[in-house]
């Protein structure tokens, strides 16, 4: 079984006793012999929290996610609650007489189930008090490991000392049944995650691991290997195989079909005590006697292929399940994008093989299964075995019949009728070492540094580009390819003619082939996790969880998701895209073909192909369609065919087509218009419309846009009306720089008084206005009178017969303003410019 493992944490630490993944965040929770509980990053490695748990070896830890706690057992027989957020322990209370050596919290019930050395198993619910509920007795020596039934939670199993497995049900003190397992202590026991089988796998100190059959408590098969006691065995709940690790100090990976030894990993940390999987990942922590490993088996992309009528097929393990979309009729596709879809899928057959790759032929009526080193293929309806044979990689030509093997990585075959063809074998492959093949109008092989392609055919070199890619697609149309390399993607384009034109001259094409056969059409700046070509739209997934297609130059955002999804492919009947998560949930997004054609024809200067088209796009699309125009700059047409007054009104500025702004700012409510009316203004301004300008600055409220019009175009009678607005409005400094421009000082004298700027008042007064300094000082020195301040209002009741003693007034007067005031007083006047 090939599949890589790549280690994504090594943290060196005390002896490492238990650990735990967070079913959410990113955590590994490690219980160490020195007492402490460690939360570590499982993809930076770093130490997030330490808790200093006891003074004695904490032997097991587990998350309660749902309660944000963890719950720890140690030598003190104490079990401890901690919350992770807060660091408050929640609860501290003896457990046990005797070393707490397991737990086991239920899935969904308030429950823990602890295991010790004092024979016992006791079940503590939180939601009662950590109230011991049950305590379980029958065991003769030390409790080694618990874990809850997968298939019935109301069920679990125990590990013990006394080298028998006993399995219990939770409101009963005593065991359902007994299996003696091992010659020696039974240190770890597991459930098999599958329905399909009643399976239990087992450890002990007598260097074996077994797998058993719980319903007729017999012994599947006992797997040899370690060279010391077996700390854990446990069956991984995505891949086909069984983790085991020992006091050996190696983790061995066991295929749990075969029950042979697929991997040995070793990581130099001394002896192997303690295992926790990742169900939603591929991933594995392993505690050791000096610190913690996480490490990443395979890939968590899902083994799945889609034909083009939309038959799916997908690998569960070895078993092979389908679903067709097109029996999808009416309601039963949602309307909602992003919205789960149930299926009933069907199993169809197995495969020997453990999958890495599913690829339908072109017409979909074969599907090859390529994974351990081999590939078979088989018919896509009655899944039969049609040929096989060894190969890493595998490629189908666009006839159907013809399909290419990679042996090894320099050992190129081509096939036609399911036999090996004998000519036109591709020139130079043995030269090049290839990582992998991807089908379509040519042959690729893709190696570190470069993507060759081959014309099927001939077997001459079309082109060699110099790329680290991942993957090669070709368009339906055959015109376009997408090289997806880890940080960007490449669109090109081939030119066939130009090819065979140097094919046809006799030139030799060497071993770089024709530079004129591929354009570079575009680039896509980020990294493409899935993608399928429909036509000459390349839809795709990013690694930042986000759909979107890309069309001529352009990339348009379908809809972002939360979690990892991978392209299954498109349905033109249903308009839909289709994608599945991990676990192979089905999740839809719409996508109107007519929108992408339309777009391509836009794109390939086709305006009078672009137009019938339109005629027949759905109303709803009409939006997207018009926002697609006005990124190409073909905003004429793009405000022809919107039906959202927002857009249109943005495009009719754009535009400088004020009428049609002017008529969409007069249909809103006038208190929703104002910053409409205020643009039509500014751009009403720019194009030399001045009496648009003017009644939309009017609507818009703005009466400083509106003063600065007015005193442009010298409307006396429309600044007297700005001024009466502004004073009605209480916008005081425009109205009184308005009155100034009109140059009516009475005025300007009357609204400083009205405003309570009597100083001001009385200056301006003296200056501009001398008929108006009485009434203005008498103002100002009643306003002093009324504050207390009569000595001052007393300095200014003659200022032309004591200047000296009014101007002493009134530096004391501005001192007290601006204490009072707690700001600096400031009054400025214009210079009088006559209209």
């Amino acid at each position: 079984m090939l599949f890589e493992v790549n280690r994504k944490l090594y943290a060196r630490s005390d002896r490492v006793k238990g650990v735990d993944f967070h079913p959410t965040e990113p955590w590994l929770l490690t219980g160490l012999y020195n007492g402490s509980v460690n939360i570590y990053n499982r993809d930076t490695g770093a130490l997030i929290k330490s808790f200093e748990v006891a003074d004695v070896p904490v032997r097991c830890v587990k998350f309660i996610a749902r309660k944000n706690w963890f719950v720890a057992g140690s030598d003190d027989y104490q079990l401890r609650v901690f919350n992770y957020n807060t660091h408050e322990k929640v609860a501290a209370f003896e457990a046990h007489p005797d070393y707490i050596r397991c737990l086991a919290v239920h899935p969904t019930a308030s429950i823990v189930l602890t295991g010790s050395d004092d024979m016992t198993i006791k079940a503590w619910d939180w939601d009662k008090g950590w109230r011991n509920i049950q305590i379980y007795e029958g065991h003769t020596h030390y409790i080694m490991a618990l874990a809850f039934n997968p298939k019935d939670a109301n069920t679990f199993a125990s590990a013990c000392l006394d080298r028998t497995v006993k399995m219990w049900s939770l409101t009963s003190s005593t065991a359902n049944f007994t299996m003696d397992a091992h010659d020696k202590g039974v240190n770890y026991v597991d459930f098999y995650p599958g329905a399909d089988k009643p399976y239990l796998v087992t450890c002990g100190d007598d260097k074996s691991v077994k797998v058993w059959d719980y319903l007729s408590k017999s012994c599947v098969q006992t797997m040899e290997g370690h060279t010391n006691n077996v700390s854990f065995a446990v069956f991984h709940p995505n891949l086909p195989i069984i983790v085991s690790g020992s006091e050996d100090g190696t983790v061995k990976l066991w295929n749990s079909g075969t029950y042979r030894i697929e991997n040995t990993l070793s990581y130099a940390l001394e002896r192997a005590w303690c295992i926790s999987l990742r169900k939603d990942a591929n991933e594995v922590g392993v505690g050791f006697d000096e610190g913690v490993v996480v490490i990443k088996l395979g890939r968590d992309e899902p083994t799945f292929s889609m034909d083009p009528s939309g038959k799916l097929i997908y690998t569960r393990a070895h078993d092979v399940l389908s679903f067709s979309f097109q029996t999808m009729q009416g309601t039963a596709t949602p309307t909602s994008d992003g919205a789960r879809i149930p299926i009933s899928s069907k199993e169809i057959g197995s495969t020997e093989l453990f999958a890495t790759s599913l690829l339908h032929s072109p017409n979909g009526r074969f599907v090859t299964v390529v994974g351990d080193g081999e590939y078979i293929i088989y018919t896509a309806l009655a899944w039969r075995n049609k040929a096989f044979g060894n190969g890493s990689s595998f490629a189908w030509a666009p006839d159907n019949n013809t399909y290419a093997v990679l042996e090894g990585r320099t050992k190129l075959r081509i096939y036609k009728n399911f036999k090996e063809r004998t000519t036109g074998n591709m020139k130079g492959a043995g030269a090049w070492a290839m990582d992998g093949l991807h089908g379509g109008t040519l042959l690729s092989a893709r190696g570190t540094g470069f993507v060759v392609f081959w014309d099927w055919e001939s077997g001459e070199i079309v082109r060699r580009v110099d790329v680290d890619a991942k993957n090669v697609l070709w368009s339906g149309t055959s015109t376009l390819v997408a090289i997806i390399a880890d940080d960007a993607s490449y669109i090109l384009r081939f030119d066939r003619d130009a090819y065979t034109e140097k094919l046809e001259s006799g030139a030799d094409l060497g071993d770089e082939g024709v530079e004129e056969a591929f354009e570079v059409v575009s680039e896509i700046n980020e990294s493409v996790r899935t993608a399928k070509w429909v036509g000459d739209c390349f839809i795709y997934t990013t690694a930042a969880n986000r759909l979107a297609y890309f069309v001529g130059n352009e990339s348009y955002t379908i809809s972002p998701f939360d979690t990892p999804l991978y392209l299954l492919g498109y349905i033109p009947a249903h308009n839909r895209i289709y994608l599945a998560d991990k676990g192979m949930q089905i999740y839809g997004y719409s996508l109107s073909l007519a929108v992408v054609e339309y777009q391509t024809t836009v794109l390939r200067g086709d305006m009078d192909a672009a137009n019938e088209i339109l005629a027949t796009l759905p109303k709803e699309q009409l939006n997207k369609v018009a926002r697609f125009l006005e990124g190409r700059d073909m905003k004429e047409l793009a405000i022809q065919i919107t039906t959202d007054p927002e857009h249109k009104f943005d495009l009719a500025l754009s535009l400088d087509d004020l009428d049609t702004a002017t008529e969409i700012a007069r249909s809103v409510p006038e208190h929703e218009a104002e910053v409409k009316w205020k643009s039509i203004g500014d751009r009403a301004l720019a194009v030399w419309r001045f009496e648009l300008a003017h009644e939309a600055f009017e609507r818009a409220s703005d009466l400083s846009a509106l003063l600065l019009l007015l005193l442009s175009i010298g409307d006396r009678e429309g600044l007297r009306k700005l001024a009466d607005k502004a004073v009605e409005k209480g916008q005081n400094n425009l109205a009184f720089a308005t009155l100034f421009q009109l140059g009516d000082a009475d005025a300007c004298v009357d609204l400083l008084v009205k405003t309570q700027r009597q100083p001001e008042a009385a200056l301006f007064a003296r200056t501009y206005a001398p008929s108006k300094v009485p009434e203005a000082v008498d103002s100002w020195k009643s306003e002093l009178t009324s504050k207390g301040r009569s000595k001052i209002a007393a300095s200014i009741a003659h200022p032309s017969a004591n200047q000296d003693l009014f101007e002493e007034g009134w530096d004391d007067v501005m001192a007290q303003e601006e204490a009072l005031r707690g700001q600096s007083v400031e009054c400025r006047f214009f210079v009088n410019c006559p209209l």
